[in-house]
């Protein structure tokens, strides 16, 4: 009994802990504090939020890992600039897709532009058995969900296809970018599906993909993955509400 009680005050805190992270990183992406600004003393913001002191110093030192602030003695807690964020981690991504979604869309197309083709053209000449079975799995998966008109199964099984993509590159660290940023992506991808027969228009792309992977035609595989993110950019530059240069 007593270890389950001690096990319900570990999980209360930590829940409270990420309530409390997920508070102050989202002000700072949102700009309520900005490069250089100084956080409110400890004892002021613990009574904002309406936690304890320690639940905000140990937020604030989640924060620091990830990049968004920096505490020094006398000076106190200072918001860094973006450019020290580490825009790889997961929730840096959901404040800024919260925040700024128009930049998060932009930077999430360039890097696509950068890294999925040479990705595709290392999995055509790497690829086994292994990886183009799933490739072919996840695939199948986007085609059976095509149908479905909310398109949340279709846009799970597109992250996992293009997961699947970098990880058949046979690159260990492209692998880990593709899970690293599947926020980002999956926030791209829902965009760039709202229009109507979009999702049609995107299936014979990834067909195009797969094919190029198993007969081993890197050229193809690149060219044919650098399609489907130019359409995407497009259906994403004419979505509602959307400037026209946000990709």
């Amino acid at each position: 009994m007593a270890s389950r009680g001690r096990a319900k005050i570990v999980v209360r805190f930590l829940t409270m802990h990420q309530r409390v992270v997920d508070e102050i990183g989202r002000r700072v992406a949102a700009g309520v504090w900005g490069p250089g600004d100084a956080l409110p003393v400890e004892d002021a913001l613990a009574a904002e939020i309406g936690v304890s002191r320690g639940v905000v110093r140990e937020a604030v030192k989640a924060l620091v890992a990830k990049g968004m602030l920096h505490v020094r003695p006398r000076t106190g807690t200072r918001v860094l600039p973006p450019e020290h964020w580490n825009h790889l981690d997961r929730d840096v991504l959901r404040w800024q897709q919260a925040g700024d979604a128009a930049a998060l869309l932009r930077d999430t197309g360039e890097l696509r532009r950068i890294v999925e083709p040479e990705a595709a053209r290392l999995a055509a000449e790497r690829a086994g058995v292994e990886e183009v079975r799933v490739l072919h799995e996840a695939l199948a998966a986007m085609e059976a969900a095509a149908a479905d008109p909310g398109l949340g199964g279709y846009v799970e099984a597109d992250i996992a296809f293009h997961r699947a993509l970098l990880d058949a590159s046979g690159n260990r660290l492209l692998g880990s970018l593709g899970r690293a940023v599947d926020i980002a992506l999956e926030h791209s991808f829902l965009v760039s599906t709202q229009a109507p027969g979009a999702v049609d228009a995107s299936l014979p792309g990834h067909r195009a993909v797969v094919r190029a992977v198993e007969t081993r035609d890197p050229a193809a595989a690149a060219a044919a993955v650098l399609a489907i993110i130019e359409a995407a950019d497009q259906e994403i530059a004419q979505s509602p509400g959307m400037p026209g240069d946000s990709v």
